[in-house]
């Protein structure tokens, strides 16, 4: 459990990590002319002080003003050598956003929910980009104030790095939506900045040890998000032909992560009061929205800051676009032997951040991009998934590939989109065994209606 654990323990595995995404240039992705959109997301992280660490009194100037403005932000390897971030009992966190109206393919009512109980997924805050971002960085930056209040460009918040690029698809990877550009942040400071999350919004601060497998952390708790197959293969105002699609079909089951509901806390050790915080979060608000050549950061009118949902029986699920970049972040902590595939230990660590019912090839490549398994589904009906093994050479030779690239050095690793081509190979395949599907299952259809006329004819 965690309260068994150490969690100060990831702290160093964090610290690699994020050394690592500074050191590593990102797969950057250009978009086609034929789609120029873009979006951006940020991933914040912190580390919670221990609950009992007693912080010396704030330094003040000679005229008795105290004045933490005028304290210089540490670096990241000053950050990580602090004595409240190696204390026993510093927790790790990760930010993820739940959302009562979310948009695009990474938000929604999860389906399958019982009579007593609800599910709903988490994400990150982030969103298109917009004429006048002056880049990802931007783009990711201006919608988490836009979104939640939390302004990124202040002293507490470095920008660590940025993630691979991501290609957003429908259709079943057949056509490009937008490229998603995941940014890493790190909160420098003990205690979180005032937020002011825009209505229908609430913030989860979970702990770094409920993602990561064991002995590290407690294990992920694997689940599944079933998704209806016609929603994404037949037209949205076809009700017969979404019908058809759903029996011939069934539904697609994508892995999630449960997530514990617990809202974001109000940090008791602030000294500030809810007044002052709403002071502050206008103060703010008024110095971005004043900014010269910038484009303005336009805020929804807020509910109450302490006015949080009370989590309830809900279950949150972290799956889709946001579970693969989070597995992508946690693909950093693993040590560099794991990474390249090394035997023993390292297999087994290959294998950790992967769910139990992953496909059999994705068990052969190193945890350099444990991502994949969040976007490749498994259907309902067996013999739709019989029919992708059958048509998925092309796919498994791809992985076979980048398996070896890896092993060896990956000095092929950043030249070749081998996250890209195993997806259009592995939904190449999805699409040619739905064809087969279908058109077995209406050739059955069509044998059993003539079988039964010739029945009744001969009565």
């Amino acid at each position: 459990m965690a309260a068994n654990k150490e969690p100060n323990s990831i702290v160093p595995l964090l610290s690699r990590a994020l050394h690592r995404i500074r050191s590593t240039p990102p797969r950057i992705i250009a978009s086609p002319a034929t789609q120029p959109r873009r979006a951006a997301v940020a991933i914040i992280l912190r580390v919670a002080p221990p609950p009992n660490w007693v912080f010396p009194p704030p330094q003040h100037s000679p005229d008795g003003v105290s004045s933490p403005a005028n304290v210089p932000a540490p670096s990241l390897s000053e950050f990580f050598q602090l004595d409240w971030v190696n204390a026993p009992g510093a927790r790790p966190e990760i930010l993820f956003l739940r959302r009562d109206r979310p948009d695009g393919n990474d938000g929604g009512r999860m389906s399958g929910s019982g009579p007593n109980t609800r599910e709903a997924h988490v994400a990150f805050p982030g969103g298109k980009t917009e004429e006048g971002d002056e880049g990802g960085l931007y783009t990711a930056m201006r919608q988490t104030w836009e979104e939640i209040g939390l302004d990124l460009a202040e002293s507490s918040y470095t920008p660590v790095g940025q993630l691979d690029d991501r290609e957003i698809t429908t259709s079943l990877g057949k056509r490009l939506l937008m490229i998603l550009s995941p940014f890493v942040f790190l909160q420098l400071s003990p205690q979180t900045t005032p937020v002011d999350p825009s209505p229908g919004t609430t913030l989860h601060w979970v702990p770094l040890s409920v993602l990561l497998p064991r002995p590290i952390g407690d294990g992920p708790r694997w689940s599944s998000v079933s998704v209806d197959a016609s929603s994404r293969l037949a037209p949205r105002h076809s009700t017969i032909l979404r019908i058809l699609v759903r029996l011939l079909v069934g539904s697609m089951k994508f892995p999630a992560i449960l997530i514990p509901a617990s809202p974001y806390p109000a940090p008791s050790s602030s000294p500030l009061s809810s007044n002052a915080d709403e002071k502050v979060i206008d103060a703010k608000r008024a110095h971005v929205e004043s900014a010269g050549a910038s484009p303005p950061l336009k805020r929804e009118h807020s509910l109450p800051l302490r006015a949080r949902r009370s989590p309830g029986d809900e279950t949150l699920k972290l799956w889709g676009l946001s579970l693969g970049m989070t597995l992508d972040l946690l693909a950093h902590m693993a040590p560099a032997e794991t990474r390249r595939g090394g035997g023993g230990a390292g297999g087994a660590g290959s294998a950790a951040l992967l769910p139990p019912d992953a496909e059999a090839e994705l068990l052969r490549v190193p945890v350099v991009a444990p991502s994949l398994a969040s976007v490749f589904p498994r259907f309902g009906y067996p013999d739709v998934n019989f029919w992708i093994w059958v048509f998925g050479k092309r796919y498994r030779a791809v992985i076979r590939g980048w398996e070896a690239s890896v092993r060896a050095g990956g000095t092929n690793d950043r030249r070749i989109n081998w996250t890209g081509s195993a997806l259009t190979t592995f939904y190449a395949a999805v699409r040619k065994a739905l064809v087969v599907v279908i058109v077995v299952r209406a050739i059955l259809v069509l044998l059993g209606l003539l079988l039964g006329g010739w029945l009744l004819f001969r009565r």
